[in-house]
C-alpha cells in the first residue's frame, strides 16, 4: 500500500541529547518532498520541542505531551486534546516537595517519582493515570495516549493511519506503533517495544532511522511487516482452529462454481477490513454486497440510482474512513461491462494519488478482465485486489502469476482445478490431492498452496459466519426465471396438474394463494429451504426458512406459511407494489 504519513517519536528514536540527527532530518524533507505527510509524536512539551530543534517548520504536524497537544508548524495552530493539567495536582506536588514540570495537559518527573505521584493522585480522587517513558514518569488525562493524538491530526489531515508507518522506542510507543498500518521499533530501545512491533531497526542510533527510511520513502510504499499483527478470520479447520489471512496489501483470488459461496467469502473478507478501518471500493454487478452499507463508513452508489460518474467516486473516497459498493446490479451486461472498464482506471490513479482506496473487490471478475488489454485495467503495482469469479482461466496470466492468496469454494470444472494448479507451480502434484476441490460442501472452501497461511498445503476450513447478511443475486433472482429443470414444482397429492415457479416473485405468490393445508407436505420434507439453498445458494435464507420448517414439524402453525413468504419478501425486497400481497 502507498506510504502517506510518517510519525515518528522524538527522544531515542530520531534523536540524541536533544539533537536530531542530520541524516534524519535529511530524509524528512526527502519524505516531504515526495508528498509524504511526517509527523513528530512525543513527549516533549510544545515549547520545549521548539527550543532543542530549533523551529519546528521541518515537519507538517507535531503531537506533544504524548498526544494531549495538536501542532501545525505553518499556520501556528495548537489544539488542546485533552484537560489542562489540574491547578490541585501542582499545588499538592509544590505542596510535598516533588520537583515536576507542567505543560498544557501533562506532569512530568522523574520515573522514581511515580510512588509520590500515585499517592497525591489518589489523595485528590483525579481522573489521571501514570505513563512511563525511559527514565521519567508522565502525569495524564485518562485515555489520552500518542494514538488519540495521532488520531486527532490525521482526522483533520484526512489521511488514514493505514498508510501510516510509526516509529519509536520506549515504554510510551506501543500505542502509537499499534495505531499505525506498520510499526516500527528500534533495536536500542525498550525490548518489550521490539517484542511488539512490527519491524525492527537494527542498530544503535537514530543513524539507522536514517538508512532505514530512505529506501521506503524513495519506494513510496509501506515495508512489508516481519510479522503481522492484524488478521481476517476466514473460518475454522476441521481441528477447530481458527485460520485467519494476515492483512496486507495482497491480491486475492476467490473462485469456485456458481452458487457455492464466492460472494459469500469475498464479503466476510470485505466487512473486516472495513471494520479494521481499511477503505475498500467493490464493484458490485449482481447486488451481492448491499447489505455492507450496514456497516459504519459504507456508501452505496449506483442501484436504483444511475452508477457514480468518476467525479462523484472521487469525491465518495476521499475520506479515508469511507468505502463504497458500486451496485450496477439494474444495468444491463454491456453497460455494466463499459462501466466497468472506465471505474478501474479511475481508482487505479485515485489510490496512486491518494493511497486510496486499499482494496478493490471485483466481482464476476470474469466478464471484465479478459481479452488483450485487461491488465491496463490493472495496476499490478500497487496491488490490492479482490477478484471473484467461476471462471480464474479466463483472468490474464500475468494477473493470475501475481495472486498472493488463492481461496476456493469448490471446483467441479476439471479444467479450472488445472489452471489452479498451473498457478501455484504444482502441475505435477498429486491429481487425487487436488480432487479435494471436486468435494467441497456449502461450507466448505480451501486455500490454496500458493497463499503463506496454507503452509505448502491445500488448507481446508468451514467458512466463518459474517457480521452483515448476505443476499445472492437479489435482482436476478427476484424475476429472472431459473432453469426449467431448477423450478419448484408444485402439485395435489404428488399428481397432476403440476406448477412450475422459477422465479421469487411467482414462489411468494404461489405460497400467498395456497389453500390451507396444502403446503404442510412440503414444509414437513423441508422442500423450501432445500431449494432455496441448492437452486439460489442463499445459506442464510435457507436456515431461516428451515428454523421455520422444524419449529413446524414440532408444533405445527397456521402462521408457518406467512412466516415463510415475509421472510422470502424481507430478504429480497419484494412488497406489494410488484404484485405480492
Amino acid at each position: 500500500m502507498k506510504l502517506s504519513v510518517l510519525a515518528l517519536d522524538y527522544d531515542g528514536t530520531i534523536a540524541r541529547g536533544d539533537a536530531l540527527d542530520p541524516g534524519v532530518r535529511t530524509a524528512i524533507a526527502a519524505a516531504r518532498t515526495r508528498g509524504v505527510t511526517v509527523l513528530l509524536v512525543t513527549g516533549r512539551l510544545l515549547g520545549d520541542l521548539r527550543r532543542v530543534t530549533g523551529g519546528l517548520h521541518f515537519v507538517d504536524a507535531v503531537v506533544a505531551e504524548n498526544g494531549a497537544v495538536l501542532h501545525y508548524p505553518d499556520s501556528g495552530y495548537t489544539r488542546m486534546l485533552a484537560p489542562a493539567v489540574s491547578a490541585a495536582l501542582v499545588a499538592e506536588l509544590e505542596r510535598i516537595g516533588l520537583p515536576f514540570g507542567a505543560g498544557e495537559c501533562l506532569v512530568d518527573a522523574d520515573a522514581r517519582e511515580a510512588p509520590r505521584l500515585l499517592d497525591a493522585i489518589r489523595r485528590l480522587e483525579l481522573p489521571l493515570v501514570l505513563v512511563f517513558n525511559g527514565g521519567r514518569v508522565m502525569v495524564l488525562p485518562q485515555g489520552v495516549s500518542k494514538a488519540t493524538g495521532l488520531q486527532a491530526a490525521l482526522a483533520t489531515l484526512r489521511l488514514s493511519p493505514r498508510n501510516c508507518v510509526a516509529i519509536g522506542d520506549a515504554e510510551n510507543d506501543h500505542e502509537l506503533l499499534r495505531a499505525a498500518e506498520v510499526g516500527v521499533a528500534v533495536e536500542w530501545g525498550s525490548a518489550a517495544l521490539t517484542r511488539a512491533a512490527d519491524i525492527v531497526v537494527r542498530g544503535s542510533g537514530p543513524w539507522a532511522v536514517a538508512s532505514f527510511l530512505d529506501p521506503i520513502v524513495r519506494s513510496g510504499r509501506l515495508p512489508v511487516p516481519d510479522r503481522s499483527r492484524r488478521s481476517l478470520l476466514l473460518g475454522y479447520t476441521e481441528d477447530g482452529r481458527e485460520f485467519s489471512l494476515a492483512i496486507r496489501g495482497r491480491n486475492v483470488l476467490i473462485t469456485g462454481d456458481a452458487k457455492t459461496g464466492k460472494s459469500w467469502v469475498a464479503g466476510l473478507l470485505a466487512e473486516q477490513l472495513i471494520l479494521n478501518g481499511y477503505c475498500l471500493a467493490i464493484i458490485d454487478p449482481e447486488g451481492d454486497y448491499r447489505a455492507l452499507e450496514a456497516l459504519p463508513g459504507v456508501t452505496m452508489l449506483g442501484g436504483d440510482d444511475p452508477p457514480p460518474t468518476l467525479r462523484e467516486l472521487s469525491r465518495a473516497l476521499r475520506y479515508p474512513d469511507r468505502s463504497v459498493v458500486i451496485d450496477l446490479s439494474k444495468r444491463a451486461h454491456e453497460q455494466k461491462v463499459q462501466r466497468v472498464r472506465a471505474l478501474l482506471p479511475a481508482l487505479n490513479a485515485l489510490r496512486r494519488r491518494t493511497g486510496l482506496p486499499h482494496r478493490i473487490v471485483i466481482d464476476e471478475a470474469h466478464y471484465y478482465l479478459h481479452g488483450a488489454d485487461a491488465l491496463q485495467l490493472l495496476d499490478l503495482e500497487e496491488n490490492g485486489y479482490s477478484l471473484v469469479t467461476y471462471w480464474a482461466s479466463r483472468l490474464p496470466k500475468s494477473f493470475l502469476d501475481a495472486i498472493d492468496v488463492m481461496i476456493v469454494t469448490s471446483a467441479t470444472n476439471q479444467a479450472e482445478v488445472d489452471a489452479l494448479r498451473e498457478c501455484c507451480a504444482m502441475g505435477d502434484a498429486d491429481p487425487e490431492q487436488w480432487s479435494l476441490l471436486t468435494r467441497l460442501g456449502p461450507t466448505q472452501a480451501v486455500a490454496l498452496p500458493v497463499t503463506e497461511e496454507a503452509q505448502g498445503a491445500l488448507r481446508l476450513f468451514r467458512v466463518g459466519r459474517r457480521l452483515t447478511p448476505h443476499v445472492r443475486h437479489r435482482e436476478k433472482y427476484v424475476d429472472v426465471p431459473v432453469a426449467e429443470y431448477q423450478a419448484f414444482v408444485f402439485s395435489v397429492n404428488g399428481r397432476a396438474p403440476f406448477r412450475r415457479i422459477r422465479t421469487l416473485r411467482e414462489f411468494v405468490a404461489a405460497l400467498d394463494g395456497m389453500p390451507a393445508g396444502e403446503p404442510e407436505p412440503y414444509v414437513r420434507r423441508g422442500d423450501f429451504s432445500r431449494w432455496i439453498g441448492d437452486v439460489f445458494g442463499d445459506r442464510v435464507l435457507a436456515a431461516e426458512l428451515r428454523a421455520l420448517e422444524d419449529r413446524h414439524r414440532q408444533t405445527p402453525l397456521a402462521e408457518t406459511i406467512p412466516d415463510i413468504a415475509a421472510a422470502i419478501r424481507a430478504r429480497y425486497e419484494l412488497g406489494d407494489d410488484h404484485g405480492c400481497s
